[in-house]
């Protein structure tokens, strides 16, 4: 408080002192500003095109293929545990917009629809988008929230929010069920769950395929089937060496169950299994926790017969497939094929370095003589064989046959990543994996 004032002024004076203080003390105050992101979402609004919910169903009511891009960041998606549902949506942070959306979206007249929570970042995406000369972009101003809120179409992170699974299982047939996984990434929200579980129920004990992503996920699975029945767990088959398959073996062999997996899935493990161990630590964190590596309890090289409860069990290695020691599960009795990763739909299918593509077009004709009737894949709902075989086989016969026309014309690496795979873009994980694939089959079938 103003301590100046003179016993001997006069009252007006003193009233004219202050007057002039404060006139001074904030004449030069600056005005509020407003806030600097603020200002940026109105300058982005003079030149975008905004939508609203009731546009955005039309447009994809219209447009099933429009590309939904949301620039939230991934934990908010988890944490939510949902997005909108359409064929095309990718989550693209805004922080990352400028580096990725190339990989997703290869036309700049490509249809695009930007969405974030609350129509924060989302405007200035757009803008973004546009100043990269993408001609075709709208912001859907409403926002997830508000999408959310009118109970409109979404897709879940999660489907099972009481268990660590991401979903619970669905019984298949009489005595099989199918924990069926998300066909995304693993995360930390779905627990690694992100392949299906599945097992057979038997009057001697239950058989389980794949031993989850990491011991609780393991016993999550094991809480379920004890729902079912009270027969035991006595074996567990691991379809190959990735740690969705294998890394929950430790729980099942600590309630006594025999764990199977081919010779070759084996050498994965005692070659690569602490890394594969410590990036799931990573990725989970506390629902990591009582995981350990260990190793199959039994090993086969072509194929194990297991009799249970009037049940066959034949435990297959078909040839190559997308990684080494693949293998299915045939029941006999029921026409039901477990194939694991030798087959694919829903979600596109992953090649790795070491994925012999040839080979696996060769296995496949024996997994055809089979004539199995129902199949349950590695990745996806339960289904027929002319589903998998025309997101496996054909997938790869086709790949091959372009990445060998360009090869033939002395084309590089680069004329691979122009192949068109649109054709498969409705697929889960295509943005991810489709430049992927064409270069590693180009690389590999440069040395064929």
């Amino acid at each position: 408080m103003l301590r100046l004032v003179n016993r001997n002024f006069s009252v007006l004076q003193c009233f004219v002192l202050l007057l002039f203080f404060f006139n001074t003390s904030y004449a030069d105050t600056p005005e509020k500003k407003s806030n600097p992101g603020e200002q940026a979402i109105v300058e982005a609004n003079k030149t975008i095109t905004n939508i609203d919910t009731i546009e955005l169903q039309k447009l994809l009511k219209e447009n099933p293929k429009i590309e939904m891009i949301d620039v939230r960041e991934a934990n908010e998606i988890e944490f939510i545990g949902a997005y909108i549902d359409a064929d095309e949506s990718v989550n693209i942070t805004r922080s990352w917009l400028e580096f990725d959306i190339g990989a997703h979206v290869k036309s700049k007249d490509t249809p695009i629809v930007v969405y974030c929570g609350t129509n924060q970042r989302s405007p200035l995406a757009t803008k973004t988008l546009m100043e990269m000369g993408y001609t075709n972009v709208k912001n859907y101003a409403d926002g997830f929230q508000k999408w959310h809120e009118l109970k409109l179409p979404v897709k879940e992170v999660n489907k099972a929010p009481d268990s660590l699974l991401y979903a619970l299982p669905v019984k298949v047939t009489n005595n099989v069920y199918s924990a069926i996984g998300i066909t995304g990434p693993g995360t930390y929200i779905n627990s690694g769950h992100n392949n299906n579980l599945s097992f057979i129920i038997t009057d001697e004990g239950v058989m389980v395929f794949n031993a989850g992503n990491n011991y609780l996920l393991a016993k999550a699975l094991h809480h379920e089937i004890k729902q079912l029945t009270d027969q035991p767990v006595k074996y567990v088959v691991l379809e190959n060496a990735q740690g969705h398959a294998m890394l929950g073996s430790n729980y099942w062999q600590e309630q006594g169950a025999q764990v199977i997996a081919h010779e070759d899935a084996l050498e994965e493990m005692q070659t690569y299994g602490e890394e594969i161990l410590e990036r799931m630590q990573l990725g989970r964190r506390d629902k990591a926790q009582w995981t350990k590596l260990v190793y199959p309890d039994k090993t086969f090289k072509d194929k194990l017969v297991i009799e249970m409860g009037g049940e066959r069990f034949e435990i297959i290695h078909f040839g190559p497939g997308h990684s080494p020691g693949d293998i299915s599960m045939w029941l006999p009795k029921q026409k039901l094929l477990i194939t694991g990763d030798m087959a694919f739909h829903e979600r596109l299918m992953p090649i790795f370095e070491d994925t012999d593509t040839a080979g696996w077009v060769e296995s496949w004709d024996k997994i055809e003589a089979l004539n199995a009737e129902i199949i349950i894949p590695g990745h996806g709902s339960p289904t027929n064989i002319k589903e998998v075989r025309k997101y496996t086989k054909d997938y790869l016969v086709y790949m091959r046959e372009k990445v060998g026309e360009v090869l033939d014309d002395g084309g590089t690496e680069l004329d691979a990543y122009k192949i068109d795979q649109s054709m498969f873009s409705h697929l889960d994980t295509f943005h991810e994996l489709a430049l992927q694939n064409a270069g590693r089959i180009f690389r590999s079938m440069e040395f064929e």
